[in-house]
């Protein structure tokens, strides 16, 4: 009898464990393929069906990568004019420097397929797919720190509570598998072992019905907690006990009426689903070998970033919506000849085999590749100036990311910064404007796809955003 109970009890929260992580305090509805979203969805033919966010934490620094400005090198340690970089603009981590000096890229620039996209020797691998990526140098947003500025890029807004992007998706659209859930997020780190925190509210429901939340995937141990079944329980064991769970819970919900019951029910299915669809998506022993050659040696390691990108494409051709990627270590304050190397050396060769996996999988036409971070990196050294060392501080101005997929034109450098990499020149396109884009894709009037919550309607874009239809193929 004692052995029974201690089985019952396990399997009991094995099954509220992994329901937690699904959705936190209250669990997530489960849907079922095509169902789960708004009927009056998606507003016209979608040009995709997925997006897969390569999101770079930290803030990657735009003349390093691909702002090429030979013409700065001509300028090292000269003073940063005034005109262009106002002192009310810099931060407190910078702004009490005696000098502003001009800190050209140390790293060579080349360019690359039909389009000529300029891509540092840093990201020879993606430098391989130029023509597939369509390059924003034009980006700027609202917020100079890290918290929210990566707010504002994963919400819409700089006040953390407002839903996740991945959240307004699933939400709108419901979910294409019924045994994963629509929106899922994963994190790596990079060599250097740093890199600002990441919140459970950047993958969060925020107002929207708490079934919408993002399912994080852990970078170390088991990537789901509670997956397998506890020793000596069978499934049938598990299925009889979930069966008398949905049979109170429908007595309460006959009671109370509260929709909540109803999505606690349907949470607990998904979950009992995920334990056979889970492993079987994480056991890569069904991958070519020349598959996982082409992703690099941390393919096999847990919570990489190499792990995560095969992760996004296995997610992606079993229908998953919204897959997020969210790479720490891009913060380089100092010393960005030692540390840069190391970031792009750990994300290069994955990204580019990525979007190569996609194309070979038939996947790359309807689905949008994201990458970029929350904001760029100032082109004054942040600290001492020497020949072979430097630092960049946080830049909101402009930054670069850039799109890919069958949906946008591949081989677009799109907008221009000025001379020094401190102001768009041309084109610019705010974070709403990106929102607005992605939605559009996806077939989602983004004026249209409105939540009302506590007497406003609010949505992704706020009251702003213009479709950058330049980017669209």
């Amino acid at each position: 009898m004692h052995s029974n109970q201690f089985s019952r009890r396990n399997l009991l929260l094995g099954s509220l464990g992994l329901a937690s992580l699904l959705q936190g305090e209250v669990p997530a509805f489960a849907g079922t393929p095509e169902q789960g979203g708004i009927a009056s969805l998606p507003h016209f033919p979608p040009r995709v069906k997925r997006i897969i966010y390569l999101f770079q934490s930290g803030g990657p620094a735009q003349m390093d990568l691909f702002d090429y400005k030979p013409q700065l090198k001509d300028r090292f340690g000269e003073e940063v004019p005034k005109s262009v970089y106002p002192d009310e603009r810099k931060t407190t981590m910078s702004s009490a420097q005696a000098s502003f000096p001009v800190a050209p890229s140390r790293f060579g620039f080349s360019q690359h397929g039909e389009s000529g996209t300029w891509i540092s020797e840093l990201l020879p691998h993606t430098a391989a797919c130029a023509d597939d990526l369509c390059v924003i140098r034009s980006m700027h947003t609202d917020a100079i720190n890290h918290d929210p500025a990566i707010t504002f890029q994963q919400t819409g807004s700089i006040i953390p509570g407002r839903p996740s992007i991945g959240a307004w998706v699933g939400y709108g659209l419901g979910s294409e598998n019924e045994d994963l859930p629509a929106f899922v997020a994963m994190s790596s780190k990079g060599s250097a072992k740093q890199g600002q925190p990441l919140y459970n509210r950047l993958w969060g429901s925020g107002f929207l019905p708490a079934e919408h939340q993002g399912v994080k995937f852990r970078n170390q141990g088991d990537p789901v907690l509670d997956i397998n079944d506890p020793s000596g329980v069978s499934r049938d064991v598990r299925r009889s006990m979930l069966d008398s769970l949905a049979a109170m819970n429908r007595l309460k919900h006959q009671q109370t009426g509260d929709p909540e019951i109803e999505a606690r029910i349907a949470q607990y299915e998904l979950a009992y689903r995920m334990q056979m669809s889970v492993p079987e998506l994480l056991d890569f022993r069904d991958e070519p070998q020349h598959v996982l050659d082409s992703y690099g040696p941390d393919v096999n390691e847990t919570g990489k970033y190499a792990s995560n990108c095969l992760i996004a494409r296995r997610l992606a051709e079993r229908g998953v919506r919204f897959i997020q990627l969210f790479h720490q270590g891009w913060d380089q304050h100092n010393n960005v000849p030692g540390q840069l190397p190391k970031q792009c050396k750990d994300t290069d060769r994955a990204t580019a085999a990525l979007l190569k996996d996609l194309k070979q999988r038939g996947l790359w036409d309807d689905t949008l590749i994201i990458w970029g971070g929350e904001f760029g990196r100032t082109i004054y050294s942040q600290g001492k100036l020497k020949p072979d060392n430097y630092g960049r501080d946080h830049h909101p101005s402009c930054f670069t990311m850039w799109l890919s997929g069958g949906a946008v034109r591949g081989g677009l450098n799109y907008g221009q910064t000025d001379d020094y990499s401190v102001n768009v020149a041309e084109n610019p396109v705010s974070v709403h404007d990106l929102h607005a884009t992605i939605m559009h894709l996806l077939g989602i009037d983004h004026e249209r796809f409105v939540y009302r919550f506590q007497g406003r309607d609010f949505r992704l874009t706020d009251v702003h955003g213009e479709v950058i239809r330049p980017l669209l193929a």
